[in-house]
């Protein structure tokens, strides 16, 4: 009893480890089914590790786990020993599932059926994976190492090192497969963007009223969400207004929208995307 009452076994992290075991195993089928199957290249260590299987016949499997062993050992240095211990079993599931799913390929005479689907499902394998704060190791490490000292978006900086890699397939395909590689990349990006950030969006939005006081209470009370009120002046008339300001889960954007025309339908009001929130009071 005393074992699953213990912080290491809380359910967020039973749910962790499945998201580490389910990322690994659709990165795996993307690579083995969709990227080698369509003599397709890949970006960071997996990438390196097609390299070597086009030009040496060494299994991905192997390759993978000596080479993410290495970038470890520099991760180690820079993430959180939390980020590192779901990191190393993501490096072990990953090259498991590289090996157990190495037989399944899918032959088409459509290779953009290889990248589309390919770029998907290493998308979502490496989106899951370091949605929980862990990475698939290889370029997804320096991706979290340039986020933490840079400021740069995981998904952006791993598309840096990828496209790296990818030139230096040049060595074992033609032009037109890398080509087809970056594209299927780009894809593989941008799913894991949406799988890490998108899916549940927050939305920041700036009102502009001649009522703010009572639409900040209706905001409040209707809405559920706490609201910022900020002084301003408009530039040609010089006249002081008071700009609201709140952030809110994308499914209530169009509650609050109807509820600012319902009572002001000349507010002005601005909507941008949010893609991180920090701060213990919004859920």
């Amino acid at each position: 009893m005393r074992l699953f009452m213990s912080p290491v076994f809380t359910v967020q992290t039973l749910l962790n480890i499945a998201a580490v075991i389910i990322g690994s195993f659709l990165f795996s089928v993307g690579v083995n089914a969709f990227m080698i199957s369509g003599n397709l290249g890949e970006g960071g260590v997996t990438g390196l590790a097609i390299i070597l299987l086009y030009a040496f016949d060494i299994s991905p499997a192997i390759s993978t786990l000596v080479l993410n062993g290495i970038l470890l050992l520099v991760g180690f240095r820079y993430l959180s020993r939390r980020a590192m211990y779901y990191t190393i079993f993501a490096v072990i599931m990953m090259s498991f599932f590289l090996g157990l799913t190495e037989p399944i390929t899918l032959q088409t005479d459509e290779v953009m059926l290889n990248v589309i689907f390919g770029g998907l499902f290493i998308g979502m394998g490496n989106g899951l994976v370091i949605r929980i704060g862990a990475t698939t190791a290889g370029s997804a490490i320096l991706g979290r190492i340039a986020h933490k000292y840079l400021d740069v978006k995981i998904a952006n900086a791993v598309l840096a090192f990828d496209l790296v890699v990818i030139l230096l397939s040049l060595t074992v395909l033609p032009v037109e497969k890398v080509l087809l590689t970056i594209v299927a990349m780009y894809i593989a990006v941008k799913v894991m963007d949406f799988i890490i950030e998108g899916m549940n969006p927050k939305k920041a939005i700036t009102i502009i009223s001649k009522h703010p006081e009572m639409l900040g209470r209706l905001i409040n009370s209707e809405i559920g969400r706490g609201v910022t009120m900020m002084s301003g002046k408009g530039f040609y008339a010089r006249e002081e207004n008071d700009i609201l300001y709140v952030v809110i889960n994308k499914n209530k954007l169009t509650r609050l929208k109807r509820l600012i025309k319902k009572y002001d339908e000349d507010a002005f009001v601005v909507v941008n995307d949010v893609n991180s929130v920090l701060g213990s009071s919004f859920v």
